[in-house]
């Protein structure tokens, strides 16, 4: 057996190896808003694996738990903001979970892998990118089950600010937390030979720091302008706040105002930014037309609506003639948030939680995209915006811009809204297109094709944004490639730790 080999033992016992994984929650953490240091994301991960390292299931299900339980709670930690350490905790402990047994079988690659491909090819290459494959495989695992998945903390996404995120615009967000984990896995196993002494056996890793630090924005093609407006009402849209009847949509009306009399060709308002269903109430209705003839351009809205007996959380393209033909209906609705799977089973638990969702929401199916004059204009409401299937959608289907509207009046004074804008942020990036992220009550921008920012609104007031905002067409290879690159992963991931399983039993 060639020297390079090691015995499946842990890198770390195991007491020091569960405060490593602690200190990488930690870091982890921070790397996302508000901290927003991106750059710790890789120490982040360096600690995480090196806990992993040659641990059994037991060890590594114990290192995960730690972990995912502790990350899990720092960064969703806004959900606790009006309903309680309840929907909190239960919500760390099942992602935190979920998280511990997808890091399971990188904690076996570490074990089965050295043994099955005992060259220095096998440790410094083979071996971190079956160990980044299996991470994205993770991600993938938890963004999709159960109910839909939660695809809130992928690492990609930490790097909405930094030098390295014009490469989800070649390979996805996905393709992104690949490079990262296989950077970190190499200089691990770089440092576990020692061959970093001999500078021909870095190319590698360091191939993967140039493609990094280096790579530029995926070319798209200017589509000329259009001049948007987007309302930030701060009204009261949270959902325990104390509102009288039709006080959202006179927030909304009272910060559009200033902008009569302006050359508007699309005036966006936020998740919620409706009291009442405005093709059952016609005072909403009428009040909503009103707004599109001072404003002199279609208005789109957002508002819970009913149809057939279900409920939708619907955007309207609202006409000053008093139409409203073309709609799109959120395609996620939040779990617990917006509707109660198993909602029996759940009740029994915590009925007065359960009792607070009265409407359950029905996922959209129809197209995430609007035509404004011939533009066409990409949508994702609310947590919408971390879904790769419907942000991608609106893309082939021909958006040139794209708006996400939110509600964020549940977490006021809290990290959610930060994150959900570097979320946006990320998207403007991996798409080539301009991004009009609008709150009911902050934080809002206007966001360039590059990501960097073109105006904004500060959270907890009433305001309104105007630029003429650059359409783009053409897709990038982030689009195009990240369902393929995915599966290529997933897929990829999981064979390799088969086939090393199987040799190395044979080994």
């Amino acid at each position: 057996m060639s020297d390079t080999s090691v015995r499946p033992r842990a890198l770390l016992p195991l007491p020091l190896a569960l405060p490593a994984a602690a200190a990488a929650a930690l870091l982890m953490y921070a790397s996302y808003p508000g901290p927003a240091i991106w750059v710790l994301a890789f120490p982040a991960v360096a600690l995480l694996l090196l806990a992993l390292i040659g641990r059994r299931a037991g060890g590594a299900l114990l290192v995960g738990l730690v972990y995912g339980i502790l990350f899990f709670a720092l960064l969703v930690s806004w959900t606790s903001r009006y309903l309680g350490p309840i929907p909190w905790a239960a919500l760390s402990v099942v992602e935190g979970g979920l998280t511990a047994i997808a890091l399971i079988p990188i904690a076996l690659a570490y074990r089965w892998l050295p043994r099955a491909f005992p060259g220095r090819a096998g440790r410094l290459v083979v071996l971190p990118a079956v160990v980044a494959a299996l991470w994205v495989g993770r991600e993938l695992f938890i963004g999709n089950w159960p109910y839909g998945g939660f695809p809130w903390a992928r690492l990609g996404m930490t790097q909405a600010e930094s030098p390295l995120a014009p490469v989800s615009s070649w390979l996805g967000v996905s393709g992104l937390s690949f490079l990262m984990v296989l950077l970190v896995a190499m200089l691990i196993e770089t440092t576990r030979l020692g061959v970093w002494r001999r500078p021909m056996r870095l190319v590698a890793p360091a191939a993967v720091v140039a493609v990094l630090l280096f790579t530029p924005l995926f070319p798209t093609a200017g589509a000329g302008s259009m001049r948007i407006a987007a309302v930030q009402g701060n009204g009261p849209t949270g959902y325990f706040d104390q509102r009288e009847p039709y006080s959202v949509i006179d927030a909304q009306t009272a910060a559009t105002e200033p902008l009569y009399g302006e050359d508007v060709d699309l005036l966006v308002w936020p998740e919620g930014s409706l009291d009442y269903d405005p093709f059952q109430d016609s005072a909403t209705a009428r009040r909503m037309t009103r707004v599109a003839n001072n404003i002199g351009a279609p208005l789109l809205a957002n508002a819970a609506t009913g149809r057939d007996d279900l409920y939708f959380n619907t955007s309207m393209l609202w006409m000053p003639d008093g139409t409203a033909e073309q709609t799109h209906d959120k395609r996620h609705p939040v779990p617990f948030g917006e509707y109660v799977p198993d909602r029996a089973f759940y009740y029994a638990i915590v009925p007065d939680l359960i009792g607070l969702i009265g409407r359950e929401y029905t996922p959209g199916v129809n197209p995430p995209i609007v035509d404004v004059d011939g533009v066409k204009v990409g949508l994702a409401i609310c947590f919408d915006v971390i879904y790769d299937d419907l942000v991608h959608q609106s893309l082939t289907d021909g958006a040139q811009v794209l708006v996400f509207q939110t509600n964020n009046a549940d977490f006021r004074g809290t990290d959610e809204n930060l994150q959900q804008l570097a979320f946006a942020r990320m998207r403007a990036i991996e798409t080539g297109r301009s991004v009009v992220n609008i709150s009911t009550v902050g934080t809002s921008q206007i966001i360039r094709p590059d990501g960097t920012t073109v105006t904004a609104l500060d959270a907890d007031e009433a305001g309104a944004m105007l630029e003429d905002v650059e359409l783009r067409s053409g897709l990038t290879a982030g689009v195009v490639l990240s369902p393929w690159i995915q599966q290529l992963l997933l897929w990829g991931g999981m064979g390799a730790l088969l086939i090393g399983w199987w040799r190395s039993r044979r080994a």
